[in-house]
Order: C-alpha cells, then structure tokens, then sequence
C-alpha cells in the first residue's frame, strides 16, 4: 500500500530519473519524491552530447528532460550537485557526500555509467578526454572547433557508438581524426564484421584513418599538452587531442555497499535486477544503464543495455513497479545513430556468437537499406539505415519468433509486414 506519508528517492539525474520522477506524480503517488543527481545541471538525455549538441546544431537547453521550473511544480525536491555516497539498505538511509542522510521506503538507482579509463600512461595530460557528461561535450566541441580551425588532429582511443558519432563531428569541424581499435573493424562487438566494414567505408570516405588490431599503449606529451600516441604493433599516431571512447562501466558503488546483488562481469555486469527491475532487496529498484534485466526474447544471461530508449522505457516502468504495480520490462533493445548523413535504428541483441547468418535487403552500397541477423532462422536483431518508419514492423518481427524465408526477407519488394503473424 502506497500512502501520502511515504518518500520515495531516485538517485540518479539521467532521463531514467527524471522520468520515473515523472511518473512517479503521472500516476498519481502524492508522497515525498526527492532526486539526487551528483552533477549540478538539472537531469539532461545524452545522445545530443555526441550529436547534434557536439556539432553545434543543438541549443544547450535541448538536452534537459525537463524545464528547470517542472520539478518544484511537480514537488520533486531535487539535490544538485550532491553525489549519494552510500547505502544502508537494512534501516533503508541513504546518505549524500555532505553527510545528509535521507530515509527513503522506496529507493530508486539510476546512477548509470561511467567512461571507461585507459590505463596507459600520459592520460593526465590535457589533452586527454572522455564523453560521458555535459560538462565533457562543451569543452569537446569547444578542442573539435580549434583543431578544425588550426589543421589538428583528434585520435580516438575506440570504435564502438561514441568514437565513430565523434570521428563524424571531428571531420565535419575539419579535424583530422584516426581512430585505433583492437577488433577488425568498427562496431564489431555489436554488429559483427560483415556489417562493421561498411562503417569502415563510410568514414574513410570522409577522410578517417583507422588502424585496427592495436591498442593505444602510450600517450605522449610535452609541457603538459598531447604530440601523439603509440600502439602495442610500434605505431607512433601525431595527435593535438585524444578521446578514450572504450567503453562505459556500470556506476554500481551503491548497490555494493548495500550488499545487493549485482550482475557477473562477463555479462556487462550491474545490478541483478528481476523483469520487475526490483534488486535483491524488495525496496530498492534499479533501471537504466546500471540495471541488468532478464528479457524473456532473449533466454540466458541478462542484458544490461546503456543507451537511451533503455532509460526512457526502464524508468517509467521501475516507478510503477515501486508504486506496487504488477509490470514486466520486456523492450526490444533500441538505439540510434547519426554520421555524416547516414542516420539508423538498431533493433534487438546480436552481437557476435548469437547469429549465424547476415541478410540485407536494399543497397549497402548506397547506405539505404535494412540489414538482419539471424539465428537458426529466427531474426534477433535489424538495423534500418536511412530507411524510416520500420522500427514497429521490425521489432514485432523479432518479438514474434518466427523463421521467414531468407530470400523473400531480403527482397525489398516484399512488404515486411507480410512476415508477421496474423492479429
């Protein structure tokens, strides 16, 4: 039973967050719902910050969830710039770095994830940056413009999501950009290698130098500022600026001082969360980039999936779930992305080792068309690539378990709606 007297906190000021915060009152709770966040910006989504804010195409303000006067409307008392610094989940307190404790009956953790740190010498320099907060994208876009202006150089430690959307806006500012990656080809961990290649192309023809089977082992400085970086094959690569872009961690300090349950490292790690997204202990709830999920679509080890429809679908849900209501997190997997003028949507789980065959159907070559990775001839995932308004009619498909026929799959002249079971 869920009364007036009761307070719920979100630690987290992310779009999971602010967005259970939303729901939270959307669903008529009237109790005390307070929202941590450990920066000073009020809660923002983060895919402008390796988009369309990083090229300067999106004004500040676009990236904020809400307007700053929504939370005192709302009576969301928000803490800013204080981060949670531990968790005592038996007296049900948790207590903020200046010492506040704040007793919660619910408890929301949406504290997502952190950039991954390259543990290589000279990554104290000044030069040396990473993408993962507001304050990170201005002082960015700010190096992207004067390397552009000045001839520089940018060199991105990774080719997954954020080093490809940054080496995109580096070549668009007039930087020069190489990007270093120990797998064959970009993306390989998510899309595989006969799909990856085609990022491959599309950068290079845009004037991006990859060097693949290396890792950065050394950034080398003077006077405090970056010349250039070494890989473990004996390249040297000149650089004015560096990106470390290998990856993102899960932020699971809290739920490991509180003793809950998290998620093994071979499986992206997080917290173990239920399909309710309830922890280990039935008044705390995690969601977002930080909680791993069982998906039903997807038997075996649980997701935890770190990009933005995620938090927009899980922080909603995990609110209903800590009002009392019966509910299951059961999302295709969605993100997207822009580069240059190629623009996608992937749908679904895939990577390497969870499909044995690729099919496309359009023209790769054009970079108009939708791509489909099969497992023992059940669709897993899609990716529509500047091809729109197919991501419902790929996703049932997904959700639907069935076995098309390869070839009229990747016939474009086949309507996608005939592989879908009857209503």
């Amino acid at each position: 039973m869920v009364d007036a007297d009761q307070t719920f906190v979100i630690v987290g000021g992310g779009l999971a967050g602010a967005k259970a915060a939303e729901t939270l009152r959307a669903e008529g709770f009237t109790g005390r719902v307070i929202l941590v966040c450990d920066e000073r910006e009020h809660p923002y989504e983060r895919p402008a910050l390796s988009k369309g804010y990083l090229l300067g195409k999106d004004a500040r303000d676009s990236v904020f969830v809400h307007e700053p006067g929504w939370y005192a409307g709302a009576e969301v008392e928000l803490h800013l710039g204080q981060p949670a610094v531990s968790l005592d989940a038996a007296n049900h307190t948790l207590t903020l770095g200046d010492g506040t404790p704040l007793h919660y009956d619910k408890l929301l953790l949406a504290t997502g994830s952190e950039p991954r740190r390259l543990e290589i010498p000279g990554t104290d320099l000044a030069g040396v940056h990473h993408l993962r907060r507001l304050a990170h994208a201005e002082r960015l876009r700010r190096t992207l413009a004067n390397l552009g202006r000045d001839n520089g150089h940018l060199l991105i430690a990774g080719a997954g999501w954020i080093g490809l959307e940054v080496a995109a806006a580096a070549r668009e500012y007039g930087a020069e950009v190489t990007v270093v990656d120990a797998a064959p080809t970009p993306l390989h961990h998510v899309l595989g290698p006969e799909v990856g290649r085609l990022f491959t192309d599309l950068h290079a023809e845009r004037g991006v130098r990859f060097h693949f089977g290396a890792r950065l082992t050394e950034i080398i400085g003077q006077d405090g500022m970056v010349l250039a970086g070494l890989t473990d094959d004996g390249e040297e690569h000149p650089a004015h600026d560096v990106l470390a872009a290998v990856g993102a961690a899960p932020r699971t300090a809290l739920a490991e001082s509180a003793g809950l349950a998290l998620a093994a490292p071979e499986h992206g790690g997080g917290i173990a969360v239920d399909a309710g997204l309830r922890t280990s202990d039935p008044d705390v709830y995690a969601a977002g980039d930080v909680a791993s999920v069982p998906l039903g679509l997807f038997p075996g080890a649980p997701l935890r999936v770190e990009h933005w429809a995620n938090a927009l679908n899980g922080g909603p849900l995990a609110a209903r779930a800590m009002l009392g209501r019966d509910v299951t997190y059961d999302r295709v997997p969605y993100f997207f992305s822009d580069q240059y003028d190629l623009g996608l949507e992937y749908s679904g789980w895939a990577p390497p080792g969870q499909y044995d065959q690729v099919l496309v159907r359009g023209d790769a070559a054009k970079r108009r068309f939708l791509a489909f990775w099969l497992l023992d001839g059940q669709v897993r995932a899609a990716m529509n690539v500047n091809v729109w308004d197919v991501t419902e009619p790929l996703q049932k498909l997904i959700r639907s378990g069935s076995r098309p026929d390869p070839e009229a799959l990747a016939d474009p002249n086949v309507p996608l709606e005939s592989f879908l079971p009857s209503p």
